[in-house]
């Protein structure tokens, strides 16, 4: 589903991705770890282009990103992605937010797209915030949003920014409980996180990254068990300690 090959990215002369290559299967929860600054979050943007790369190749069901032809509004149109914060229209109620793309790039009706997202909405327990504001929501609950309004457009696989990073330790577990049904559920899902917990839980492998480099890329129980080089160990260590 999700194909990287020696991808390298450069800000100027800092060099942020160093010959990156990892792929992920259809119904595969891949998650990507490690310390602040080692690259994660600009590897998962460039699997949907919204960072370009320099070198390398990424591919998502078949479809070259780094392609001058690819169009990427329409291959991001099949990729869900969530962030750090929510980003939410903050002048939309909840379902107006959850409705916009389905209409516009979906071409959806609003009756249609309203179905939608009433059962999204459903599923991650928001039924009741519908015509409320994001401003009137907190920090989970937005975020379960935010979810909702990715999978509204029935991707084909999801990406996760840092989904948790944001939020108060309470609200944590509301919006990992929903990322754990999806991953029963089967959905193709690559998520950076600090949450050690959601991967030991659902991941079927562990993408460890430092220095712009994949350190290990390991099953869950090898990663967790035994991970092969020392600054896993490390790593693993003062975040499992914590």
């Amino acid at each position: 589903m999700i194909v990287a090959k020696h991808v390298s990215k450069w800000y100027g002369k800092f060099q942020v991705l160093n010959d990156c290559s990892t792929e992920i299967h259809k119904g595969e929860v891949v998650v990507v770890c490690g310390p602040s600054g080692s690259g994660k979050s600009t590897l998962i943007k460039c699997v949907n282009g919204l960072e370009p790369f320099q070198q390398g190749e990424i591919s998502v069901d078949g479809i070259s990103v780094g392609a001058p032809t690819t169009k990427l509004s329409k291959l991001r149109s099949r990729v869900g992605m969530v962030f750090q914060h929510f980003e939410l229209f903050p002048h939309m109620t909840i379902i107006d937010n959850l409705c916009l793309a389905q209409t516009k790039v979906r071409g959806r009706t609003r009756e249609e797209a309203e179905e939608r997202g009433q059962k999204l909405l459903k599923r991650v327990g928001l039924t009741e915030q519908a015509h409320k504001y994001p401003g009137q929501l907190s920090g989970g609950q937005q975020q379960r949003v935010a979810i909702a309004r990715a999978l509204a457009m029935d991707p084909i696989c999801m990406l996760f920014d840092e989904p948790t990073s944001a939020l108060d330790p309470e609200m944590i577990n509301e919006v990992l409980d929903v990322m754990v049904e999806l991953a029963k559920e089967g959905m193709t899902m690559m998520v950076v996180t600090h949450e050690m917990g959601f991967a030991k839980k659902v991941a079927h492998r562990v993408v460890f990254m430092d220095e712009g480099r994949i350190v290990e890329d390991a099953g869950r129980e090898e990663f967790f068990g035994t991970p092969r080089s020392e600054r896993a160990r490390e790593f693993l260590s003062k975040i499992l300690h914590d």
